[in-house]
């Protein structure tokens, strides 16, 4: 047993500790409380003058999948032979030996939400996984966890170049809808052979996007223009699915028209130069903006355009320009957590959940502080050597 004592503790359910403790056992919290008894079985951290939260989640990113430190060989984000690959799994690409893994142990990011890029109209799926581990398949928490999708610049720049559709904004929309109705058609088929007694042909492709057909999982949307976030609701409405608003760099400019979609929003990266023309409008202004509509928002870092161990800093940069406190908290723990699917067991620290927790020694948010214990699984992970 673990028992975490004497800290501040920022529970994200509402109810806090100036002066808390946290029991874990078996990789679970057991319980939190104001005083929790110590006993000779357990292992103590005095966390006094210690601030203690959920684990930090990244819900956008492309950890162990675009490798840092080496190069092409460690590049697997991107299949841009086709654009429509949504039979990919980012699980066998993900190095968990990737260095940024560290790093994002070392900033208290227990939690991420991984997979392809964006250079295609349909990129592959998404896998929810842990941060501390050598296997991936030890490390998911929920795979696939989403169905990546593209709008914009990125599909039309990588096809264009080569001469092939999509080379404009209309074909990126014809194609993700032909992609949809094609899942549709093959899901209605394979209903009624099934009901015959028969079985359809296997379309590993379509088989894959059955799930966003039928509501289990979001497709998740790269938009950063306002017409592209625009573009990405109407196709979700008209094949009633659900979707996630990635990047939303021009969020800020259509609130009401988000906040009427009823989809949730992953902002960032915004700790980066305005690289392209549809980043123009990028402010860290945005976040706070959506969420003060009562969009369920959430902040995210694109690793490794911004490295994934900032993600609290671009949190308290959005506090800076109009983000209330407790939101940017939200935002890159309950909100993230929801927003992709794992709230059951993460997000929080509450009875019942997995005992994933990051200690630090001031406001997490701000650029002075340091990450003095992260704890995943219930396993002390990263300790820093001053402690």
């Amino acid at each position: 047993m673990l028992l975490i004592k004497n800290g501040k503790i920022i529970t994200m359910t509402g109810k806090n500790y100036d002066k808390g403790c946290v029991l874990i056992d078996n990789g679970k919290i057991v319980d939190v409380n104001e005083n929790i008894k110590e006993n000779k079985y357990m292992k103590v951290i005095d966390a006094s003058n210690f601030t203690v939260i959920p684990g930090i989640i990244d819900a956008h990113c492309h950890i162990g999948i675009d490798e840092q430190d080496i190069g092409k060989v460690g590049l697997d984000i991107n299949e841009v032979s086709n654009p429509v690959t949504p039979n990919l799994r980012a699980i066998d690409a993900i190095n968990p030996m990737d260095s940024a893994f560290n790093d994002a142990v070392m900033g208290g990011i227990t939690g991420v939400m991984t997979g392809p890029g964006s250079a295609n109209v349909i990129g592959g799926q998404f896998v929810f996984m842990k941060t501390y581990g050598k296997c991936i398949d030890d490390m998911v928490v929920l795979e696939p966890a989403a169905v990546k999708a593209a709008l914009g610049e990125n599909p039309k720049r990588v096809y264009g170049g080569k001469g092939k559709a999509p080379v404009t904004r209309m074909a990126i929309a014809a194609l993700l809808r032909e992609a949809l109705t094609e899942a549709e058609n093959y899901k209605n088929k394979k209903e009624a052979l099934k009901a015959k007694g028969e079985r359809i042909e296997k379309n590993l492709k379509l088989e894959a996007l059955i799930p966003v057909i039928e509501g289990n999982i979001p497709l998740k949307v790269h938009a950063h223009r306002a017409d592209d976030i625009l573009t990405a609701i109407r196709i979700a409405k008209e094949f009633k699915i659900n979707i996630t608003l990635d990047h939303c760099t021009e969020g800020h400019l259509i609130p009401e028209k988000v906040k009427e979609s009823g989809y949730p929003v992953l902002v960032g990266p915004s700790l980066t130069s305005r690289s392209k023309s549809e980043v123009s409008n990028k402010t860290f202004k945005t976040p706070g903006v959506l969420a003060n509509m009562g969009i369920k928002t959430a902040i995210i870092t694109d690793h490794p355009v911004i490295p994934i161990q900032y993600l609290p800093i671009c949190a308290g940069l959005s506090c800076r320009e109009g983000m209330k406190v407790e939101d940017a908290l939200y935002a890159i723990t309950l909100n993230a957590a929801e927003i992709c699917g794992v709230a059951s067991r993460l997000g929080s620290i509450e009875k019942g959940k997995d005992a994933d927790i990051a200690i630090f020694d001031g406001n997490p948010m701000e650029v002075f502080t340091k990450t003095i214990y992260t704890i995943i699984d219930g396993n002390i992970v990263y300790k820093h050597e001053c402690y």
